[in-house]
């Protein structure tokens, strides 16, 4: 097991090079290098303050950083992968939940006369098409995550980068957007989500990382990291995660 994952370059959507993060003289990431697949389900844990949402955040390119960041042209299309990121807390307009949809549609792109149907099929994949003219922000937790969901689906991500997309949720609510995400997966889409909870990693992911002080410790398969012998940080982290649980 290694900190890069062995990924070819037809098949790489994103991968980092040697990458560090500083916040003044905080150091958020250090000499971070993986590589992406395309289709690949991968699980960021480690305890809070570890590094998962700024990677979360190099990865779509919104942090400055030393070393490399490449998105690869997918295969066969001949194009850059579509990126999305959805919060733990979405952000949500003061706008009705169609017209969130709709903004995200303007905001990349999409042709006028494409929206409203595409908003219509994008709020009908998510259960929320009979919420269309409510304000957003009168959703339950449950249903604004899924209306999260909904605009990254409705701009045709590639790959779509989740902060801790279940943590404020109750049991249901977590139920329902962890099965929009295995369809979403199943649809092809590419999947990286920053969890504390160990079980969602086994049912989601195809691998998971663990990172520690900003430094990513291992990556590997998602059955050989929770059924190998794993560097010691990284057994002795999953060791206080499932006597807690």
């Amino acid at each position: 097991m290694t900190a890069v994952t062995a990924v070819t370059a037809v098949t790489a959507v994103l991968t980092i090079d040697m990458a560090s993060v500083r916040f003044g003289n905080v150091q958020a990431l250090s000499d971070i290098s993986l590589s992406l697949a395309r289709g690949q389900r991968l699980a960021l844990v480690g305890a809070n303050g570890s590094g998962k949402t700024s990677l979360l955040r190099l990865m779509h390119g919104l942090l400055p950083s030393t070393g490399r960041r490449v998105l690869h042209a997918l295969q066969p299309e001949a194009r850059a992968p579509r990126l999305a990121m959805v919060y733990q807390r979405p952000f949500l307009m003061n706008l009705s939940v169609r017209k969130n949809v709709a903004l995200a549609l303007w905001l990349r792109g999409w042709p006028a006369a494409e929206r409203a149907q595409r908003c219509t099929q994008a709020l009908q994949r998510v259960g929320l098409l009979a919420h269309a003219q409510r304000p957003a922000r009168d959703l339950s937790g449950g249903q604004q995550q899924r209306l999260a969901l909904a605009r990254a689906w409705s701009v045709a991500s590639d790959v779509l980068l989740l902060d801790e997309p279940t943590a404020s949720l109750d049991p249901g609510a977590k139920r329902e957007v962890e099965a929009l995400l295995e369809d979403f997966a199943q649809e092809g889409m590419t999947l990286v989500m920053s969890t504390h909870n160990l079980g969602q990693a086994k049912r989601l992911a195809t691998h998971v990382a663990y990172l520690e002080a900003g430094r990513l410790v291992v990556i590997a398969p998602v059955g050989e990291f929770f059924n190998a012998e794993l560097p010691a940080a990284a057994m002795s982290f999953l060791r206080g995660e499932l006597l807690w649980a």
